[in-house]
């Protein structure tokens, strides 16, 4: 993956007049790895916002969830790919918006990194997936266009776009 450009999220004046730094992209590549809980926000048919928690994996700069097709969110992506995703932390945060999309069957290397990653984090919830655990689907995949993130709003707001591959 290609490091994403990086500038400024435009703010209304008063907000962030005079930023001192910059959220590093290795920042938020290690909270989007380590974090366990994330937010995917979706929209309905009908317009109306849809949020969930989810878990996730961070993986070769593209975040993997998986779950049934019947689910509210699943359903709201088949219609509008557009999504957001939050993690947990309001005052440290992190905010991509992007695509998701049902993903195909992993090949054996991918579905073997994912299983991994999966049961480093949540093993002690009760979840190990094993690698054939996407083989009839339930993986989906969400492609990053962008990302706000900070850790002191005041001081380093950020704003990374990513290139179309």
């Amino acid at each position: 993956m290609k490091t994403p450009k990086i500038s400024r999220p435009k703010l209304p004046k008063g907000y962030v007049d005079n930023p001192i730094s910059e959220v590093s992209w290795d920042y938020v590549e290690k909270q989007l790895t380590e974090s366990k809980n994330y937010w995917l926000c979706s929209v309905r048919p009908n317009g109306k916002p849809h949020v969930v928690p989810r878990w996730c994996v961070y993986l070769d700069g593209k975040i993997y969830y998986d779950g049934s097709p019947e689910t509210r969110h699943a359903q709201n992506i088949m219609e509008n790919p557009n999504v957001s995703v939050h993690l947990e932390d309001g005052a440290k945060a992190i905010i991509l918006e992007g695509t998701s999309a049902p993903a195909s069957k992993p090949d054996l290397e991918l579905a073997r990194r994912l299983s991994e990653a999966y049961t480093a984090k949540y093993a002690s919830d009760g979840y190990a997936p094993t690698p054939t655990q996407w083989d009839e689907g339930g993986l989906y995949v969400f492609t990053p266009r962008q990302c706000l993130a900070w850790t002191v709003f005041f001081e380093n707001p950020t704003k990374f776009i990513f290139e179309a591959e």
